[in-house]
């Protein structure tokens, strides 16, 4: 196509966008860009310039669903773009219930952040399903995302929807899709993925059936739209407002997962932060409902905040994140800190290291390692039906084997997955998993995703009954690497401008795989992309851009675009023997100090080998 014809197409599908955009400052921030980029006057080639890049494609809906910054044009999170993906994902469920012998119709639970446009994206997608004529549940007020998913297996919704971006920055936005009730049954037989995140291929699926939606919004002749643009969507008047009650019966579930009677020990010092998003209410009435009385809220970042004040990226794993916390802690001679993300699914925790003389922030794989631990010495926290199969714990792939040894040692069985909890939530018989982006599930009967809520409540018991017994978290996981052994974790991450550069990193190791790192001969590779995990059969739904390899010292190395984020990771972790369960103190630090070396040579050459 000339350039000419190009530049005209460009602009005729802005023209188009303005009048379909129902939000009138992104209709207002287009409108002006497109008047200069029409015009004679200076000024004209950057505005075309930057409709170019607002135009340049647009975001994939996944089984992340969406997430992106905040904006307009189709490379942008805006309440266009959000009708056109929730009319996709009506126009795809209601076709699968039709098929599954339905009228078309079904129930969809919706729940959102406290993040800029939450509530708008919120109420488009419910005004579209409303009037298709679907049962709208919606909740009354923003809260955390295993809320929302907790509802979606309690009122037995076709479709979950979770507007949030987790622990994105201020300037994002996302979607997550669920299903459940008849539309999962009718999709995923086995039962498993009910109240889950979606997972491929029906995430192809939808995505096509959006890209139906887009087709006709813009295609030749089409009749102009009736669009009113207006600043903020109302609810529908149809849709069943999600209030406290929600809350309640949730609270009352998790504390079922408490054992007063061999785990009273309620005697703790906690700082909390919510990291201005929305765990703030639920966890600290969550605890003091459980006995726990001295918890302590950091104020400055206790009450949801889109912009987020305190914290330019609010992930608690981020370096400085959780300084207002460790202050605290100090100043209270706490005994523990927890955080949430905003979203409240992921859940981070700190304490005083008397070895060190300082707080440290434990590490994802070391809360997975304690809380499976202390899961394992307890039992499963919920007990299954009699057609259950026997318990095993699991973890995704990137997580540390730690888990997986010490569940060999104690005989349970333990499964590992594909990278998030879509995968994690269909293992039959999970009784905990996690993965090491600090996401943990203590109860996946009752949430089909992780949940930080319900895992502070349980890592403060796991906290207090050592305390009580006149021990430490790091004591407690001396222990455990006795028995199971070291696995010590890291990461080297390669951040990139452009979203195409992701594939071009994997592609260049497949290539070109490394025959050797830090010293060690490769002794084993596994592309997931063409491959299954082991002991796994091969299926093309479930594969995913990553590389694994396995060393002669036994040490481990994953490389993998991230899923949310522009950015490769690459998992590390490097091993070391004790001499068994009744190790000493200073055997086990001799092994972790050995692991350690062989971490940071992992990390130059990793560093050396991706930079």
């Amino acid at each position: 196509m000339p350039e000419t014809a190009s530049a005209d197409q460009l602009l005729t599908t802005v023209h188009r966008w303005i009048e379909l955009d129902p939000d009138p400052t992104t209709r207002e921030q287009l409108t002006e860009l497109l008047a200069r980029a029409e015009s004679a006057a200076a000024g004209a080639d950057d505005a075309r310039q930057s409709l170019e890049q607002l135009f340049a494609g647009r975001l994939a809906f996944g089984t992340a669903g969406l997430r992106a910054e905040l904006g307009p044009g189709p490379l942008r999170m805006n309440r266009l773009v959000v009708r056109q993906t929730a009319a996709g994902l009506l126009r795809h469920a209601s076709r699968e219930l039709v098929a599954a012998g339905g009228d078309g119709s079904g129930r969809i639970v919706i729940g959102y952040d406290a993040r800029h446009q939450s509530d708008a994206f919120a109420a488009e997608t419910a005004r579209l399903f409303a009037d298709a004529g679907w049962e709208v549940h919606l909740f009354d007020r923003p809260g955390p995302t295993p809320l929302l998913a907790r509802q979606v297996l309690v009122r037995s919704a076709d479709v979950g929807v979770m507007v949030t971006a987790s622990h994105n920055p201020p300037q994002d936005n996302g979607y997550k899709v669920y299903l459940g009730g008849r539309l999962s049954q009718h999709l995923e037989p086995h039962g498993r993925g009910a109240g889950a995140q979606i997972t491929a291929p029906i995430d192809r699926a939808i995505a096509a059936t959006i890209d139906e939606v887009v087709a006709e919004d813009f295609a030749a002749g089409s009749p102009a739209p009736a669009v009113e643009p207006a600043p903020s969507p109302a609810f529908p008047a149809t849709a069943e407002m999600i209030g406290d009650d929600a809350r309640t019966a949730y609270r009352e579930r998790a504390l079922e997962l408490l054992d007063p009677t061999e785990h009273p020990h309620r005697d703790l010092t906690i700082i909390y932060t919510a990291m201005h998003g929305v765990g703030g209410e639920l966890v600290t009435d969550l605890l003091s409902a459980a006995g726990f009385e001295r918890v302590v809220p950091v104020s400055a970042q206790f009450d949801p905040d889109p912009d987020f004040p305190t914290a330019d990226f609010p992930n608690p794993e981020e370096p400085g994140a959780l300084d207002l916390g460790l202050q605290a802690a100090a100043e209270h001679e706490a005994d523990l800190l927890l955080a949430n993300d905003p979203d409240a699914d992921r859940l981070s925790a700190a304490l005083f290291d008397p070895a060190q003389q300082a707080w440290r922030q434990l590490t994802g794989d070391e809360m997975g390692a304690l809380l499976g631990a202390h899961l394992l010495d307890r039992g499963p926290l919920r007990a299954g039906g009699e057609e259950d199969p026997e318990p095993v714990m699991a973890s995704s792939v990137v997580s540390s084997r730690q888990l997986s040894a010490l569940c060999r040692a104690r005989g349970v069985g333990h499964e590992s997955t594909l990278t998030g909890f879509k995968w994690l939530a269909r293992v039959a018989g999970m009784s905990f998993g996690y993965e090491e982006a600090i996401g943990f599930n203590v109860d996946p009967t009752s949430v089909k995703d992780k949940d930080g809520v319900s895992a502070a409540l349980i890592f403060a018991e796991l906290v207090a009954t050592l305390k009580a017994q006149g021990r430490t978290v790091f004591d407690a996981l001396d222990a455990i690497a006795a028995e199971a052994g070291i696995f010590v974790t890291g990461q080297v991450t390669v951040r990139v401008e452009d979203l195409a550069q992701l594939g071009e990193i994997t592609a260049g190791l497949r290539a070109t795989p490394p025959t050797a790192i830090a010293g060690s001969p490769v002794v084993e590779s596994l592309d997931l992309a063409r491959a299954p995990l082991p002991g796994a059969t091969f299926d093309e739904a479930k594969t995913t851009d990553a590389l694994i390899h396995l060393t002669e010292a036994g040490d481990r190395v994953i490389v993998r675009p991230s899923g949310t984020e522009p950015k490769v990771k690459c998992y590390l972790e490097a091993v070391a023997d004790t001499p068994g369960a009744d190790a000493s103190t200073q055997q086990v630090a001799a092994a972790r100090a050995r692991a350690a070396e062989r971490l940071e040579a992992l990390r130059e050459d990793m560093g050396r080998l991706l930079g």
